[in-house]
Formats: C-alpha cells, sequence, structure tokens
C-alpha cells in the first residue's frame, strides 16, 4: 500500500486557503481549494505531514483562525493544522528554500503564487527530487517549461499543472466525444471575471502576469487536449489587447482589460489540413454578472460541433444580501457538509484534480508507476502541457512586438521564432 505523501503548500491566498487582505475572500472561494483538499486528503489517509509557507509570516495567525472558524468548526472538526515558514514574527520572499530543504525526497509542494515565481520554486523542489504541482499557466516562457521537464526526467519527480477544467464532467465529455467528430476545424472560447478580482491581483495584474495566462490558459489548454489527440499542432499566434478599464482602476499602467489570442492550428501528418482557435479572456466583466467565472466555448469539426456554457449551469439563488440573481457552481468545489456534517466534496472537479496529483505521487513513490507512465494517461503533466506555454508566450510577445509568431516543433523541440 502506497505511504501517505507529505506536502508542502507554496503560497497562501485565495486558491490555497480562501484569506484574502484580511479575511476570506469576496469570490466563491471563501475557504479556498487547496488547503480544505489537503486537509480532506490526510483525514482520508492518502496525505500525511502537511505544512504551508508564504512570504509574510506575520499572516498566519489570522490565516490559522479563518481556517478554524471556516473549516474546523463547519466540518466535524477537521484537522486544519500545518507547519508555516517563515515564523509568525518574520517576513522572507525565499522562506520557501528552508520550507523545502526540510522535506524529503518523494514529498510534494504545491505552487500558488505568482506566474514569475512558478520556475525558481519549482526547480528548486525539482532538484532535491521532491514532486510539484503547479497552479497554470505552468510558467511564463517556453525555456522555462523545457528546463522544468529537462530536470524532472533526470531527477524522476513528478510534475503536474493544475488545470482543473480537463476534470470538468461537461468538458471531459467533449474531449471523448471529439474524438469521433474528425479533423479540428474551429474553437472558440471566452472567459471573464468581474473587475472586483483586480483588486484581489492588485499586486501583480499587468506587473508579473496579465489576463491571457491566468484565464485563457485554461481553454487554450482544453482545446489542446482536444486536438493534440487528432494529431493537430499550434504553429502561429498573433494576439489583440483592450485597455483602459482596468488603469482606471488604479492598476499598473500596462495593466490590460481583455486579451483575445488567434491560434493557427496544423494536423502534423496531413499539412494542407489547417484549423483556427480563437480565444478571449477579461478580467473587466460587469460587477453585477452574477456569475465569478462566465466561461464557454464552441468546438467545430468535420463530422460536427459542440458548445458548453459553464457560466449558468441550471442553479440560481436570489438573496436579499446579494441584491441580485447569482450563478453557483458546486461542481467545481462543494461546499456544503453532508448528511453528517463532514465535508463532501470530493467529486467537484477542484478536488478531483488535486487528488489526480497526490496519487500520481504515490504511485511513483511506490514504484508502481513512473513519471513517463503517467504522461501517458494524459494527464496535465509537465510534458503534456508544452503547447499552452508555447501559445500563451507566444500571444505575450505578439501583443509586445506588434507581430505574428511562429510555433516551431522539430524532432521533438519547440521554439518560438
Amino acid at each position: 500500500m502506497a505511504s501517505p505523501l507529505n506536502v508542502l503548500m507554496v503560497g497562501t491566498g485565495e486558491y490555497t486557503t480562501g484569506f484574502v487582505g484580511g479575511g476570506a475572500s469576496g469570490s466563491d472561494k471563501k475557504v479556498g481549494v487547496v488547503g480544505l483538499s489537503m486537509f480532506d486528503l490526510r483525514r482520508r489517509g492518502k496525505v500525511g505531514k502537511l505544512g504551508m509557507v508564504g512570504v509574510n509570516g506575520t499572516k498566519f495567525p489570522a490565516i490559522r483562525e479563518h481556517l478554524n472558524k471556516n473549516i474546523t468548526q463547519v466540518y466535524n472538526n477537521l484537522d486544519t493544522s500545518f507547519e508555516s515558514f517563515p515564523a509568525d514574527n518574520a517576513k522572507d520572499p525565499e522562506s520557501y528554500k528552508a520550507a523545502i530543504d526540510a522535506l524529503q525526497p518523494g514529498d510534494a509542494i504545491t505552487i500558488f503564487t505568482p506566474d514569475t515565481t512558478h520556475y525558481p520554486i519549482a526547480l528548486y523542489a525539482i532538484e532535491r527530487k521532491i514532486h510539484v504541482m503547479i497552479t497554470k499557466p505552468a510558467v511564463k516562457e517556453l525555456a522555462h517549461h523545457i528546463a522544468l521537464l529537462e530536470a524532472a526526467e533526470k531527477h524522476g519527480v513528478y510534475v503536474y499543472i493544475e488545470h482543473h477544467k480537463r476534470f470538468d464532467p461537461a468538458y471531459a465529455d467533449a474531449k471523448h466525444r471529439a474524438k469521433k467528430l474528425g479533423d479540428f476545424n474551429y474553437f472558440y472560447s471566452y472567459m471573464s471575471q468581474p473587475k472586483s478580482q483586480l483588486q484581489t491581483f492588485a499586486a501583480w495584474a499587468g506587473i508579473d502576469s496579465d489576463i491571457s495566462y491566468y484565464l485563457n490558459s485554461h481553454h487554450v489548454d482544453i482545446c489542446d487536449s482536444m486536438v493534440s489527440q487528432l494529431g493537430y499542432v499550434p504553429v502561429k499566434v498573433s494576439a489583440s489587447a483592450s485597455t483602459g478599464v482596468a488603469v482606471s482602476l488604479g492598476c499598473h499602467e500596462k495593466t490590460e482589460d481583455t486579451i483575445s489570442l488567434l491560434v493557427h492550428w496544423q494536423k502534423e501528418d496531413d499539412p494542407t489540413k489547417h484549423a483556427t482557435g480563437v480565444y478571449t479572456a477579461s478580467w473587466t466583466a460587469p460587477q453585477k454578472a452574477g456569475v465569478h467565472s462566465n466561461q464557454y466555448f464552441h468546438y467545430l469539426a468535420q463530422g460536427g460541433e459542440i458548445r458548453i456554457d459553464q457560466a449558468k449551469r441550471g442553479y440560481d439563488v436570489a438573496e436579499d444580501a446579494a441584491g441580485q440573481l447569482m450563478w453557483y457552481n458546486p461542481f467545481y468545489m462543494k461546499y456544503a457538509p453532508d448528511e453528517d456534517g463532514n465535508f463532501a466534496g470530493q467529486s467537484g472537479y477542484g478536488y478531483v484534480s488535486i487528488e489526480k496529483f497526490v496519487d500520481g505521487c504515490r504511485a511513483v513513490n511506490a514504484g508502481t508507476l513512473t513519471p513517463r507512465d503517467l504522461d501517458a494517461k494524459g494527464l496535465p503533466t509537465l510534458r503534456n502541457t508544452i503547447a499552452t506555454t508555447a501559445i500563451l508566450e507566444a500571444g505575450r510577445r505578439s501583443i509586445d512586438e506588434n507581430r505574428e509568431v511562429k510555433i516551431e516543433r522539430k524532432d521533438g523541440q519547440w521554439r518560438l521564432v
């Protein structure tokens, strides 16, 4: 039987704890995703020791109070204890190094931090034979993606990108059906969040990353997972950005409102067959949109088409306190306790994604699977997400350099030109 996995959670923000700006997030992740999932996986015996590392240790007393109030007291005394780095009276932007140094080979970390920090943190862990889960986007540059892949292969560790939309039941079903629809022709996606999210991301929006890396990464990855099974690869990218709203709200002067990527796809074994993908993302949607994430796509193929709208799933709630109609998504994280008061969100696709990582690490540690075996399963591993990183970086360069950027793949090697 595989041993429990010791996990260090790197990053203390919304996605890990639900704690933002001194209190619970105003989004649908008020108690987070990673922390809650890990606490429950520990209860189930899949996870052992838990740690958490941030930059500002003075936040930890309030984070512990927040987790105790909103998780322990809600789910039958679910244990939310963890070892923290740095100390409660310290601030250290490189505290992740001491925290990772305290781990043993075969332990794991999760990285939910600003995009520019993913590469150095992941590399530091990989070189110490630590398994790694990275929130999307994996990294901002194709060269960094390849470097991490080479390091992971050298040290025999599992690196997994947390593309949870792959486990959304509708999206997973669409991928399966796409195999039967013949050659890929056209894909269009849209994903947005309300302007209030810019307050949550004020520290890095337009500085460390952009809205395309943050939200287009979802549907670029979904599209790639659907069409790569048909033999299609991206060959060139052009991008366009809208500006004005985010800056007027106090964001950095380089913060774009909306970014659209136009991606040309080509069938590798038949260069006469081409397809088009258009991916649009925005964080300047109306405050009263009623959804945390507006998200939908349209897929057209030779033998049919698929449309998915995952913003309004036939479930709406009207509350006087909200002052409007709201559409919630319990399929992502189910926060309502079961009839006995226990956490019951194990079927949510946010939880499933994290459990897939934990199960993969335990299998590698037990010697029953290798990282290459996990690649072969079609999971969002580092190897299986190269195209997504290439497209996102090409889009950023297209905007910055005002030109079309080509993606070349030869003998398994990727590069942008």
